[in-house]
């Protein structure tokens, strides 16, 4: 349990919040709230200990431990990825250390009777409790499942982390967090380094977890799905609703809608009890009336409105230049980073006016194609664009499309023309960039308004083809729905990158996944292609299709036509065959991987072989084949998969 009482912070004189109290029970789940700026890092870092609050006080149960994760924080490690996620168990050491110490201490005692041989006995209980709670054995299992549910594949665990982009190194510090368990997990934005997949899996795992758990995030879907509460932060005051998200926002609307009738009665009041005051100012016979009315004034409780985070971009995009029917038509393209393959053989055709989304794990070479499709990179294979199509492109790093040492206004000033010149002022003031902001230098602007400058900026110049990488990654919940109406309005042709899953449904009718240096094209919007794949992980999707696919009598009897022939059948019997194959190697390998850890785990069993590194050496070797065996059964599963359809 853990009671927030009365917490008050101050920067240079100025108060951020106070009086911000609530209480936390085990197994709930929190989603702080408040517009930027309103103080809810504030908070979550005061919670953990990193920072001290101006007043009040935070209590936690005995014994309880904190897990927090910042949205930044400097990494540096030269452990392999494994290794680093198992160093969150490091407090086991301490355990074992004191167990020894408390043992020791015990063997000389001789007085059995005494409150101080009572206490060691009772501090080596509790310590052996938590021991037993993390049984030796299974922490690397532990280790390993939560990795690969974060999205790392087993060949990844060997290699250092440093050889990572910062955002994967962060789902080691995720997984550190996630793997302890701890009372009270506190997170700022977990899904900023997150991929659609590592998303799910990490809700599904918030939604079980016996802790308290607050989190802040930008991600409706989420915070919908995984919390029970939410606490908002505004004024500097604290309000508490016992539901989730989306229902919260209707509650305070209703709140703000009550504070105005509230303030408006106010108002009423006090100008009445101001006429009397003036009207019987200066008769004598009633000063006593019209001090107690001047008291009353100063002693009633003002009500205030709470500032609603309104303050967001608003616009929408410019009508389309007329196009061909065909936008794209891409055959055999293939990227590579000198010897690294990205995708392979891909064949991609988008007609005039879809919306489609490009969707996968981080690396799988959503954003290579996207800047393949742009212009922006070169490539094996062929694209042919169509007639007069005229491409926008939003890059994930704005700093690789914008001029950091231009100003705002010069920014768009260099790429308009005609008289869209003359309302440039109003164009950046639609994006909250007013008065002396649009001076600004773009390299001092924030990852939010670059973002903002960056969306402007395509406003200036008439599209038919928009591609959007990542737009959504420095814009609050309130600015993405507005993003998110525009591009509905968007009457050309839409390639959207994002791992958002709110914004992406209803938007696009039309899901490309990458997977394993391959392009899959799916139809329908974002949650039908998850619950798809979701069926496929399960091995349920050819039932769930046999039962609820209906098609008319034609197209029934070109199916079965289409599965007598007889190549792909005998095509289908060999993939099924490879698959059964590699299913019965991976179990031997699995097999083999975990008769290995009970050994390692006991070194008794395997002195000479720990000794010499050669179990390590076998254990490495074991897990590089268990996952190429993986990647090759999903590669199969794919290919059988694409012959049924």
């Amino acid at each position: 349990m853990i009671s927030v009482n009365n917490i008050k912070k101050e920067f240079g004189g100025e108060t951020l919040f106070s009086g911000i109290t609530f209480s936390l029970n085990m197994r709930e789940r929190v989603g702080l709230a408040g517009k930027n700026g309103t103080g809810k890092t504030t908070l979550l870092r005061i919670i953990a200990g990193e920072m001290q609050q101006d007043g009040g006080e935070v209590i936690l149960s005995e014994g309880d431990r904190i897990g927090y994760l910042p949205q930044e924080m400097k990494i540096e490690s030269e452990q392999t990825v494994l290794d680093e996620a198992l160093k969150a168990y490091y407090f086991l050491d301490i355990l074992k250390e004191q167990e020894q110490q408390i043992n020791h201490r015990l063997t000389q005692t001789t007085d059995y009777q005494s409150k101080a041989y009572s206490r060691l006995l009772t501090e080596l209980e509790s310590i052996h409790q938590q021991l037993n709670l993390y049984e030796p054995e299974k922490l690397r299992g532990l280790a390993e499942q939560i990795l690969t549910g974060l999205g790392f594949k087993r060949a990844d665990f060997v290699m250092p982390l440093r050889t990572f982009s910062y955002g994967w190194q962060m789902r080691v510090e995720l997984a550190k967090l996630l793997m302890v368990k701890p009372e009270l997990l506190l997170l700022d934005e977990p899904t900023n380094h997150l991929d659609i997949e590592a998303i799910q899996w990490l809700e599904e795992f918030l939604i079980s977890y016996r802790g308290i758990l607050i989190i802040v995030s930008h991600d409706r879907t989420l915070l919908d799905n995984v919390t029970t509460r939410t606490i908002e932060i505004n004024n500097g005051k604290s309000y508490d609703y016992k539901v989730a998200y989306s229902h919260y926002i209707q509650l305070r609307e209703e709140r703000v809608e009550h504070q105005k009738a509230a303030f408006s009665n106010q108002q009423k009041q006090v100008k009445e009890i101001e006429r009397f005051v003036e009207r019987f100012r200066y008769k004598s016979t009633k000063a006593r009336q019209v001090q107690s009315r001047i008291k009353r004034i100063d002693k009633m409780e003002k009500v205030s409105i709470d500032d609603l985070d309104k303050a967001s971009i608003h616009f929408s995009f410019p009508p389309a230049p007329h196009s061909g029917k065909v936008t794209l038509e891409g055959e055999h393209i293939t990227k590579k980073y000198d010897n690294k393959l990205v995708f392979e053989n891909i064949d991609i055709q988008i007609l005039r006016g879809e919306k489609v989304a490009f969707v996968g794990r981080n690396g799988e070479g959503k954003t290579t194609l996207a800047k393949v499709i742009s212009g922006q990179l070169d490539f094996e294979g062929q694209l042919k664009m169509g007639h007069q199509v005229i491409t926008g492109f939003f890059a994930q790093e704005q700093k690789e499309m914008l001029d950091l040492n231009k100003t705002v206004f010069e920014t768009l000033d260099d790429v308009a023309v005609g008289d869209i010149r003359t309302r440039l002022k109003s164009i950046l003031g639609a994006f909250l960039f007013q008065g002396e902001d649009i001076d600004k230098k773009v390299k001092v602007l924030s990852g939010g308004e670059k973002s903002r400058l960056s969306l402007a900026k395509l406003l200036l110049q008439p599209t038919n083809l928009l591609i959007l990488d990542e737009p959504t990654n420095h814009l609050d919940i309130l600015s993405k729905d507005i993003l998110k109406n525009a591009l509905l309005q968007y009457d050309g042709t839409l390639i959207i990158v994002s791992h958002d899953r709110d914004f992406l449904q209803g938007l696009t009718s039309k899901v490309f996944e990458f997977r394993d240096q391959m392009v899959r094209e799916h139809l329908g919007d974002i949650f039908e292609y998850l619950e798809k794949r979701r069926l496929i992980n399960l091995k349920e999707l050819e039932l769930k299709e046999k039962k609820t696919k209906r098609v008319p009598d034609s197209v029934s009897t070109n199916k079965a036509k289409w599965k007598q022939n007889k190549s792909q059948e005998k095509e289908k019997r060999k993939l099924n065959n490879s698959i059964l194959k590699i299913e019965t190697s991976i179990a031997l390998l699995e097999d083999e991987i975990e008769e290995l850890n009970k050994r390692m785990s006991n070194p008794e069993m395997a002195s000479d072989e720990i000794k010499s590194g050669e179990i390590y050496k076998k254990h490495n070797d074991l897990n590089w084949a268990l996952s190429a065996a993986l990647s090759k059964w999903e590669a199969l599963q794919l290919k059988l998969e694409t012959l049924d359809t």
